[in-house]
């Protein structure tokens, strides 16, 4: 198998930075908005955390099926079929208003579980307050999916900087005023938070329908039909079940170590940040090794599929590397960022240089799991999480953690166990299926 040049690895390099640092912008907007509310008032810091958790597992549902476009579209393209492209971007856009609405009423309703999840009462008011004026923003977030995946898919990326950009610009001076006050403005705390999200999300569709519009002009979009509504749900439903796989593995991990007491609560959270940061970069470099794969599969390359997901996940362990590296000479100076409690900050070190170890598997299954929505295969991205996550690494935390009594390590040492099942299954999935004759069709069947 040739190597690929240096045309190939620059132009996946420029695909995949913009994209990683559009993740990387997304997760400075969580952490801004929690370092103004935790200047405001503790109990607004920890409902706004509520209540981000209940959204992230609201919307995630609906998330994945819009992320079915990261199949369709690109392989449309690389087929050079663009009308066909144009037309499931408008099939995305009807899914992402459609399962936005549903997402909305869900959301909505997720606050109901907070007293039965016994939080305190100030906290659940607040988390309330703060779930409903996000659940304004469930569709535009959706449809900002959609918009996404296509500017991705056509390697415009200039949108994505902007926005990146303009939106923590914008989300910082909204919090400022919103949440504190300024002049005839009334401080209104997490309220203030939730509709300067809100507002960005909104700012963010304006600039990705004008970076669309600058691709298409003002040609009219064929009409979607069901067909296109029914394969990005094809390939969409299973990531879906992917991500609330994901999400849900972390979220146990967290409500387990709460049970193990404040120290390892507060050490697994700061952990937590850090590798979600890191993560972030690994799934921007997966979103472009997903839309070159399915280019080259498009265009019915399967050797050209092949090598570039491999390089995807070449150019993923060089960076995670790093990361790992990080991790273990500086882990002190990492966790001291988020807190300034020394007992939280010693019992981080050891959480992070375990995340050391799975940078390299939390980095490959990203990345591998891009790779195979390239060629249009998802439904192995859901089974390598359920197997890996719930079937391997949460025995393994479980026992560890309360069996071995090694705690918040014991936890760790079963999600690291997890990601590395998960990653290898994936690598070996996608190597597989990008052998001759074995890439699934582009359409289902």
């Amino acid at each position: 198998m040739s190597q690929p040049g240096p045309s190939e690895l620059s132009a996946q390099v420029r695909l995949a930075i913009p994209l990683a640092a559009q993740q990387i912008g997304f997760q400075l907007m969580g952490m801004v908005d929690a370092a103004m509310l935790g200047r405001y008032d503790d109990v607004a810091l920890a409902a706004a955390g509520v209540g981000n958790n209940l959204l992230f597992v609201s919307s995630s549902l609906g998330w994945g099926v819009v992320m079915g476009l990261d199949t369709v579209l690109p392989q449309a393209i690389g087929g050079g079929r663009h009308d066909d492209a144009r037309r499931a971007l408008g099939g995305g856009l009807r899914l992402a208003i459609l399962t936005g609405l549903a997402c909305t009423l869900v959301v909505l309703a997720t606050p109901l579980i907070l007293g039965l999840a016994g939080v305190p009462a100030d906290v659940a008011n607040d988390a309330r307050v703060y779930v409903d004026l996000r659940a304004f923003g469930m569709v535009p977030f959706l449809v900002s999916i959609a918009l996404r995946s296509y500017l991705a898919a056509r390697n415009v990326t200039r949108p994505l900087i902007i926005a990146m950009i303009a939106g923590n610009v914008a989300n910082a001076l909204l919090d400022i005023v919103l949440i504190y006050g300024a002049g005839p403005i009334p401080a209104l705390g997490i309220a203030g938070a939730a509709i300067a999200t809100v507002s960005v999300q909104l700012a963010l569709v304006a600039i990705y329908f004008a970076g669309v519009r600058a691709i298409d002009g003002n040609a009219p979009r064929p009409a979607s039909t069901r067909r296109d509504l029914a394969e990005i749900m094809h390939y969409g439903i299973p990531i879906s079940g992917q991500m609330f796989a994901e999400i849900g593995i972390f979220g146990v991990s967290t409500v387990l170590a709460a049970r193990l007491g404040k120290i390892p609560a507060g050490a697994h959270s700061v952990a937590l940040n850090l590798a979600s940061f890191t993560f972030s970069v690994a799934v921007g470099i997966g979103s472009a090794t997903s839309v070159r794969v399915g280019h080259a599969i498009g265009a019915g390359d399967r050797a050209l599929a092949r090598r570039r997901g491999i390089l995807g996940l070449k150019i993923g362990i060089a960076i995670t590397s790093c990361f790992a590296a990080v991790f273990v000479v500086v882990p002190g100076a990492l966790a001291a960022l988020f807190t300034d409690q020394p007992a939280v900050i010693a019992a981080t070190i050891p959480l992070l240089q375990i995340a050391a170890l799975f940078q390299l598997s939390d980095g490959a299954q990203a990345i591998a799991a891009g790779a195979l929505r390239g060629i249009g295969d998802t439904r192995a991205t859901f089974i390598g999480n359920v197997v890996g996550h719930y079937g391997i690494g949460l025995a393994i935390s479980l026992a560890l953690a309360f069996g071995a009594g090694m705690g918040a390590p014991g936890l760790w040492w079963g999600l690291s166990a997890g990601l590395s099942v998960t990653a290898t299954y994936l690598v070996l999935r996608f190597r597989a299926q990008t052998q001759p004759q074995s890439v699934p069709r582009a359409t289902p069947t």
